[in-house]
Parts: structure tokens; C-alpha cells; sequence
């Protein structure tokens, strides 16, 4: 960092919200992934949306490039800063600004938590349903800016959903409004989709209108140890016919035994499980307590009998359906430490399956001993594949090994029409896999819109694709 370029910002910040030491560059500079180390030049912390657009101005001026930083909480490196960029941390711009009782619309600032978003949600006797296990930390637009999705998924949708309406400011400096939180609104093209899921890429979120909805009705949940993976979508089909499914998450038996070591918990039941899969399932209101209880030992023992399910357990409260749910929660925090390599892939529910023994078998066989977890939202078809480093290799040589295996993981689900990225984005991490997912076409296209937005390319250059 120059002291020009630090004065230059400090003529529109306080001195405050400006952080230059090694401390603060390394922590704002760099997201949940290891891959890359961060390097920003500056990082600056902006009060309110005038405080943006002050800065994309200045940037826009000084011909600097701008990382946006929300959580830091991202998997594919998006929010990664390592090429002399200036960071801006969303972090100051926190607050609930307003809510309509009859609209159920939340408007908030980019810095606000997910988890605070829920609580406010909960004190209003309603839910904002987008979940995962960083929303204690992860903010708002970068849920928005990654469409996150998360746990619930199979019921509520992705981020997308939920968000009515965005505003924006663009790589000009110019804010735009988008979609005002309308229901209804057949005027062109909808920026607000446009933006959603751009990694910061087209312009940087500074406010957001967000629905909230009914909670579920006393919900239930249950861990189930299959047989063998193709148990999964059976079980999934017998539960689907019944109940509304808010969740559908599945483990393997060494990622529950990762998370065991980690945090000395215990086995849900006592017979060991190649597979488990948790359920959480919405009580019909319209249905006594007994009445579905009676209609929930009655599917478990159907599934049993079926010889797809070993062994389960039910809920029968509050503090064990949270304790059961900390045994897939838990996972990615209690592999961390083991320098795991992961890939973030879907396809279509029905061909989880098959994408699950084609990438087992092609990682055991072009790198026997490897070890392989998994776990993810197997209910909407999305997986998260865990592969855990050899102690006998280098964190440097095991992720270059592993670029190799991320071409021949993606070639695998290009070949079942699925995706590289379900919900993490693709920032620095995937782009070299962009294709597997994307045609050249649309390719084209996304950098066509790039340049339209930022033909300076000042907003998180080189996340997505390579620079123009």
C-alpha cells in the first residue's frame, strides 16, 4: 500500500474505518478457504450506501480494483484479495432498517447476519428459512451475492427466493433499485436475478428486501442409517409421499467420525451405518399429535422392513431434534483441521447416486488411500465431497494433485448434466471449471454482461472467469 492510496481514502473515511496492518489485511482479505494467501493493499469499512458509492468512485478514479467482503465465511474463494486489491468490509453496514407486518418484507443493510435476520424473523412469529451452519457469522449479501442455499433447500428454495427486491451500487457509482419488493412486476428484465449469485462481480449489494414466512408447524427430526447409498432416494420417495419434508441431508459413517472425535458426542443409535440420511418433517396441522406420530412409526418401520434402513431414531423434543442436527451441522467445522480438499457438485436428486459411486470410483482409482467424506443436501441433489490430505503429502503438492482430480470429478458430473458449484459459488476456485458447467456460449455471454456492468473491471476481478 502507498501512503498516496491511503490518503486518497482517507479524504472520504474516517480514519477508523481504514485498516492497514499485517493483522487486518490478512483477516479481511481472505475467506474460509486455504488455498490462496491474502494480499490486499487496504481495507476499508463503509458507514452507509453514500460511503460505497464514495468509494467506487474514488476506485473507479485511482483505476483500483475492490474485493466486497461480507462473512468471509465462502468456500470458492470469492471474497479473496490477493493481488494488491482493496477489500470493502460490509461489516459496519448492519442494521435492520425497516419491516411491513402486512407485507411480511424485511429491509436490511449488506452487513446485517444471517442469524440475526432469523432471530428477528422468530420474534415476529415468522421464519426467514435460508439456514446453513455458518449463519452465525456470514452476512446477507453475501447469501445474495452467492445465492446461498443451505439446509432447508428442499422446501424453501435458495436465496433467490427471497429476495424481493435489492439495491446496488454499480461500478460507476450509481445505485440502482431493483424490483421495489414487488409480488408482481412484468417490466423487462429483472436485474435483481441478474445480480443474485454474481459474486460481486456486477455491483455491490448495500440493501435488501427480504420475505419471511410461516414457521413450520412443530417439526420433527430423524436419523436414519441406511444399508447401502441406493437406499437414499427409496427413503426419500416414502417420506416425500407422506410429509412435507423441510429438510433431507445425508452423511457418511467417517464423517460422523470425524465429527465424534471432534466434539465427543454420541452415535445416534448403536448399530454403525455405512450411510446415514436426517430428516426434519412438518407436522400436519390438521393432524393430532398422535394421529402423526401413528403416520411416523408406521413409514420408519415401512423403510425398515423394506430392508433400506438399519436402525433410526425419532425426536421426541425440542433439545434432541437441535442435538440430532448437530450430527450433519457439525461436519465441515470438525474436518477443518484435517486440510480437506472440497468439491461442491450437484445433479438431479434421482442421480445422486450414480455421481456418488462414479467419482468414488475414479478418486480410488487414480489415487488409492485417498480418503474420501461426504456429506450434503442429498434431498435438492447436492453433495459436498470431502478429500482428506495424506499425511504423507504437503498441503502445496496435495492441492495440486487435487486440481487434477477436480477435472476429472467435474468431467464426471458435466457427463450427468449436473453442476461444479451447487451453492458456493465459483470466485477463484472454480473458475478453471467453468466450462464443465457452462457452454462456450453462455461463457460469452456472462462476460458480455460483465463488461456491460464493469468495463473497467474494478469489481472482484478474476472471480468467475479469468480477467477480460
Amino acid at each position: 500500500m502507498t501512503s498516496d492510496l491511503y490518503q486518497a481514502f482517507a479524504e472520504i473515511l474516517p480514519e477508523s474505518a481504514l485498516k492497514t496492518s499485517p493483522a487486518d489485511l490478512n483477516y479481511y482479505g481472505k475467506d474460509w478457504t486455504k488455498v490462496l494467501q491474502p494480499a490486499p493493499s487496504l481495507v476499508v469499512l463503509p458507514g452507509s450506501t453514500e460511503d460505497v458509492q464514495a468509494i467506487v468512485r474514488l476506485a473507479q478514479k485511482l483505476k483500483v480494483a475492490l474485493v466486497p467482503s461480507g462473512g468471509r465465511t465462502g468456500l470458492s474463494g470469492g471474497a479473496m484479495a490477493a493481488n494488491g486489491e482493496v477489500v470493502i468490509a460490509m461489516d459496519r453496514m448492519n442494521k435492520i432498517l425497516d419491516y411491513n407486518s402486512v407485507d411480511r418484507q424485511v429491509r436490511c443493510q449488506a452487513g446485517v447476519l444471517t442469524q440475526e435476520l432469523q432471530n428477528f424473523a422468530n420474534d415476529k412469529g415468522l421464519l426467514y428459512p435460508v439456514d446453513f451452519a455458518s449463519s452465525g457469522s456470514s452476512q446477507i449479501a453475501g447469501n445474495i451475492a452467492t445465492n446461498a442455499g443451505g439446509i432447508q433447500v428442499i422446501r424453501y428454495g435458495m436465496t433467490r427466493q427471497w429476495v424481493m427486491g435489492l439495491q446496488v451500487v454499480l461500478a460507476d457509482g450509481s445505485l440502482i433499485d431493483t424490483n421495489k419488493g414487488l409480488y408482481k412486476n412484468a417490466t423487462g428484465y429483472d436485474l435483481r436475478h441478474l445480480l443474485i449469485g454474481s459474486e460481486g462481480t456486477l455491483g455491490i449489494i448495500v440493501e435488501a428486501q427480504l420475505q419471511l414466512t410461516t414457521k413450520p408447524a412443530a417439526p420433527r427430526v430423524l436419523v436414519l442409517g441406511l444399508a447401502d447409498m441406493a437406499a437414499v432416494m427409496s427413503v426419500l420417495q416414502t417420506f416425500l409421499s407422506e410429509f412435507q419434508l423441510n429438510a433431507y441431508e445425508f452423511f457418511s459413517k467417517n464423517a460422523l467420525d470425524y465429527l465424534r472425535k471432534h466434539r465427543a458426542i454420541q452415535a445416534p443409535f448403536d448399530t454403525d451405518a455405512n450411510y446415514y440420511v436426517l430428516l426434519e418433517i412438518e407436522q400436519n396441522a390438521a393432524a393430532s399429535t398422535d394421529q402423526f406420530d401413528e403416520k411416523l412409526m408406521n413409514a420408519f418401520e415401512s423403510v425398515v422392513e423394506s430392508g433400506w434402513v438399519e436402525d433410526g431414531v425419532i425426536s421426541q423434543s425440542l433439545q434432541q431434534a437441535q442435538d440430532l442436527w448437530v450430527l450433519r451441522e457439525g461436519i465441515s467445522e470438525s474436518l477443518a483441521p484435517h486440510t480437506p480438499y472440497k468439491n461442491d457438485i450437484s445433479v438431479l436428486p434421482s442421480k445422486v447416486p450414480q455421481m456418488l459411486e462414479a467419482v468414488e470410483s475414479l478418486v480410488n482409482t487414480a489415487y488409492p488411500g485417498w480418503e474420501i467424506v461426504w456429506f450434503g443436501h442429498i434431498g435438492d441433489g447436492n453433495l459436498h465431497l470431502n478429500i482428506m490430505k495424506p499425511k504423507t503429502l504437503s498441503a502445496d503438492e496435495f492441492f495440486t494433485q487435487c486440481h487434477q482430480v477436480t477435472h476429472q470429478v467435474s468431467q464426471v458430473v458435466q457427463d450427468l448434466n449436473g453442476s461444479i458449484s451447487a451453492e458456493h459459488g465459483v470466485g477463484v476456485l472454480k473458475r478453471d471449471y467453468l466450462h464443465y458447467a457452462r457452454s462456450p456460449i453462455e461463457i460469452e455471454i456472462m462476460r458480455g454482461i460483465k463488461k456491460v456492468f464493469d468495463p473497467n473491471d474494478i469489481l472482484n476481478p478474476g472471480k468467475i472467469f479469468t480477467e477480460q
